[in-house]
């Protein structure tokens, strides 16, 4: 492709992706939860071509069907305070960027080392990037670093650490892992509700349109009472039993409504509001609240429950009565990751470190991480992992270790993989990046990539295909800023002049 036919691409997404925009902010929500991102398609199906990912799994079109979905239904809402930001036709992303590719049956060149630091090294230096600023470029299908910037210097990276804890969970559990919650039989007359690390247990009626549903207090209740029924029992005692996790439930930085305090039994993640995602009021004892909501359940079942819910540790192998499963952890991994979800990011870490043999706790969770993580051989010198969320400000990683997990999440040689890269927001679109890249059209429905935000600190690390068709991985890390919304405005930009570029 010569550089006036790659000009007049460029030029054509650009006009496409203006009017795309436009089409998405003005269709309702029932015509957003049909929408087919093509951008997703594109980046991931580029990968394919390139023979970078093995698909596994019920993947359709670059991302799992029923969490695409539910993406582009979503208000947009994450785990962090972002910038913010029908029609008969169903937006989509517009599907240039294989024509901006090379030749058919061919693999799109790699850009120059050298074209893409002079690309990228100047707007390092801008000035809203605070007094910390570290980055890294790798080409997918190679695994070789284009582009770094103290690369190896350890940062506080915000919610991009949930791309560590993500790959750690699927390494330790596998992608089709669920999470059980259960009832079992607690000595006479009594039960004992269990929680198994849901983050997701709903107590709310079930969607209508929802091609994958959560675990559902309400099914479990229904369980639960056929089978005290078939007992011949209507009354019972009520246990609730939080022994899965051990420490403190509290995060450094609660009472916080961007973190509900940490319990393997919770229902909708002890929101005190109608919220899915983002920061909300939350329930100070999600456990003890879940506990009564089950318990009233019971009754409209026809099950009396003696006395208030107490917590208790329930027998060892005692008998179930019934279980609700969690979505696979694939899914788990593809929500928390596209709208920086904390409390699915804890859970996940606490699920690593159960799995790994280690106490479910703060300290627990981040040494299952890091020893997860050295299993596939990643770059952790320095590396601390304090919390799940990356809400605290201890955690250190670097840009070097985010695009080298990315770099293993597009590898056909770890497909389970697969969901740290299907997770991640579109920008312009979804999740945690639906109110961003508003200026930065070349990088609207390319860029994907999980953000990171918060006082003084602003982090971006993804994938994107460039002008020539190839796949690059990124990661660039900033502390110390002074305006959130310049330094993530200067990441935005650093990430579409990597989409941007043909750099040879």
């Amino acid at each position: 492709m010569t550089r006036s036919a790659a000009g007049s691409a460029r030029s054509a997404y650009r006009s496409a992706v203006d009017t795309t925009r436009t089409a998405w902010r003005s269709a309702s929500k029932q015509q957003r939860q049909t929408v087919r991102l093509t951008a997703s398609s594109t980046v991931l199906g580029l990968v394919v071509s390139a023979g970078a990912v093995t698909l596994a799994g019920p993947w359709d079109s670059g991302q799992r069907t029923a969490e695409r979905s539910r993406a582009a239904a979503a208000d947009g809402r994450g785990g962090e305070r972002h910038a913010p930001g029908g029609t008969a036709t169903v937006p989509s992303a517009p599907p240039v960027l294989a024509a901006a590719g090379a030749p058919a049956g061919g693999t799109p060149p790699a850009p120059e080392a050298k074209a893409l630091a002079d690309v990228l090294a100047p707007l390092m230096k801008d000035p809203a990037l605070g007094s910390l600023r570290t980055a890294s470029v790798v080409d997918a299908a190679t695994g070789r670093e284009l582009f770094g910037a103290e690369p190896a210097r350890n940062a506080t990276p915000a919610s991009t650490v949930k791309l560590a804890i993500a790959t750690a969970a699927l390494s330790a559990l596998g992608p089709e892992h669920r999470i059980d919650t259960t009832v079992v039989e607690a000595g006479s007359g009594g039960i004992a509700l269990v929680g198994g690390g849901d983050p997701t247990l709903t107590a709310r009626a079930p969607k209508q349109d929802a091609q994958d549903q959560p675990a559902s207090l309400r099914a479990l209740a229904d369980g639960t009472a056929r089978a005290l029924k078939d007992r011949g029992t209507t009354k019972v005692r009520l246990g609730y039993d939080t022994s899965a996790y051990t420490g403190p439930v509290l995060h450094p930085i609660s009472p916080n409504e961007n973190i509900a305090p940490v319990t393997p039994l919770m229902a909708d993640e002890g929101r005190l509001d109608q919220s899915e995602y983002g920061p909300a009021p939350r329930d100070t004892d999600p456990a003890a609240a879940a506990a009564r909501t089950f318990a009233r359940m019971l009754k409209d079942r026809g099950i009396t429950v003696d006395g208030e819910p107490a917590k208790t540790t329930a027998p060892a192998k005692a008998p179930r009565l019934a279980t609700v499963r969690s979505l696979p952890l694939a899914g788990l991994v593809e929500r928390m990751l596209t709208h920086s979800d904390n409390d699915i990011a804890e859970a996940l870490a606490r699920q690593t470190a159960l799995a790994g043999g280690e106490p479910a706790g703060f300290e627990g969770a981040g040494r299952a991480v890091r020893k997860e993580l050295a299993t596939l051989k990643l770059p952790l010198n320095g590396a601390v992992f304090e919390d799940g969320s990356g809400l605290d400000r201890d955690d250190k990683i670097s840009a070097g270790l985010l695009s080298r997990i990315l770099t293993l999440a597009t590898s056909a040689d770890h497909p389970e993989l697969r969901p740290v890269t299907t997770g991640l927001p579109v920008a312009g679109f979804t999740g945690t990046l639906s109110g961003r890249y508003a200026g930065e059209k070349a990088g609207a429905g390319t860029v994907r990539a999980k953000t990171g935000t918060l006082t003084g600190v602003n982090t971006l690390a993804g994938t994107v295909v460039d002008t020539d068709g190839r796949l690059l991985l990124f990661a660039f890390m900033t502390n110390n800023t002074t305006d959130p919304q310049a330094a993530q405005q200067a990441l935005d930009r650093l990430a579409t002049a990597v989409a941007n570029c043909g750099c040879r």
